[in-house]
């Protein structure tokens, strides 16, 4: 008895031993099948980047299950196929049928809010007006009698883009400098501001009135800044023209710190503008370039065709004489016209317009407001205002 007891105690001493080698043995198991799904999944990765890289297909996972009946063949086979990252297709024949059933996951995309203007911080876009106008900023004048025939927020001092290239354009063009000189397009020429596009690449040569027509009709940056870095004295030169040409003209509350309008520093308002609009529109070369619909100029070997940004311009219902667009987050779309109406040569200004074609739109409905109640005799309709506006020149 004593021997039978010593050796029940001497089994059960390796017992906790054979548990551990067997839970290693579980865990060696486990491990190793995690690590070959991982390396499959990643192998079909990898298949997957290259065949998206080389433009080929895809390569789709297929999974395949049959179940034989006793004594039979299979009569019934399943294949899951993945299509895609959210589309998932199984495959199965039944009773010599094939059936096919898709699913699709939901996918959330979060999209990063679009940045605020500068009216819209200001809260500029709560104020009503009679037209529903999407602009936040609005006037529009009677450039022969000054009379203004509505007005909103029309003293607010906003970022105006590329509205600034009016400017630009109309002291290169009172500068009488030679159109024909060749401008070379330089790495200073580029946007390090908005990193905003060019097909202008660097090295590009045009004549410095091929690069007026591409500033004032398509609102080409690179144009715009090279004209004002080839300016007599340079760059810091221009622009200290720029604010003493502003002043002359009356512009109280506008400042330039470079020539295209990518800076959000660039600030005025829209009496401001409405003096600009009519000082370029007794400019011929501006009035001409500015409303020209398209225009196409020799890079190398290529002809490159470049078109108007603003559409009114192609339309038979306006008589535009000067015009000009201009868009960065900070200032909205924006919009400069002079342009005749029911027999009436009107400024229409309007900035920090909320969406792409709303500027475009706001115009339409001021167009047709005017001709239903300002026609060219005269009307005291309802504008906020009909006292007389100094128009400068």
């Amino acid at each position: 008895m004593p021997e039978t007891r010593s050796r029940r105690v001497s089994s059960q001493r390796f017992l906790p031993a054979v548990k551990f080698v067997a839970v290693a043995l579980c865990a060696t198991a486990f491990l190793l099948s995690g690590a070959q799904a991982a390396k499959k999944e990643k192998t079909t990765a990898a298949k997957t980047s290259v065949a998206k890289k080389a433009g080929g297909p895809v390569p789709v996972e297929v999974k395949r299950s049959a179940k034989a009946p006793r004594g039979g063949k299979a009569d019934r086979s399943e294949k899951a196929v993945r299509g895609g990252r959210n589309v998932v297709a199984s495959i199965r024949k039944k009773n010599g049928k094939t059936v096919v059933a898709v699913q699709r996951r939901s996918v959330v995309r979060v999209e990063t809010p679009a940045r605020q203007s500068f009216g819209q911080l200001a809260g500029l876009h709560g104020t009503d007006d009679l037209l529903d106008l999407k602009s936040s900023v609005a006037l529009v004048i009677d450039q022969d009698t000054h009379e203004v025939l509505f007005s909103k927020n029309d003293h607010a001092v906003l970022p105006i883009a590329s509205l600034t290239k009016l400017m630009t354009g109309l002291l290169i063009s009172e500068a009488h400098l030679p159109n024909d000189e060749l401008i070379t397009i330089t790495q200073d020429d580029v946007d390090t501001e908005k990193g905003s596009r060019s097909r202008l690449t660097v090295g590009t040569t045009l004549s410095r009135g091929e690069l007026l027509h591409l500033a004032l009709m398509s609102s080409e940056n690179r144009a715009a800044h090279a004209l004002g870095r080839t300016y007599p004295g340079g760059l810091a030169t221009f622009v200290s023209i720029m604010n003493a040409k502003a002043k002359m003209l009356g512009m109280k509350d506008t400042r330039y710190v470079e020539p295209t309008g990518l800076s959000s520093r660039n600030q005025s308002s829209a009496q401001d503008l409405a003096l600009l609009v009519n000082a370029a529109y007794s400019d011929a070369t501006v009035r001409s370039l500015s409303t020209s619909p398209e225009y196409q100029v020799e890079v190398g070997n290529r002809v490159l065709q470049f078109n108007t940004t603003n559409r009114l311009v192609k339309s038979p219902d306006w008589e535009i004489g000067v015009q000009k667009t201009g868009y960065i987050s900070e200032a909205g779309q924006c919009l400069v016209m002079q342009a005749k109406v029911a027999g009436r040569k009107l400024i229409m200004v309007f900035l920090d317009s909320a969406g792409k074609f709303s500027r475009i739109a706001d115009a339409e409905r001021v167009r047709r407001w005017v001709e239903a109640t300002h026609a060219s005799t005269g009307s005291p309709a309802a504008s906020r205002s009909t006292a007389a506006y100094q128009v400068a020149g």
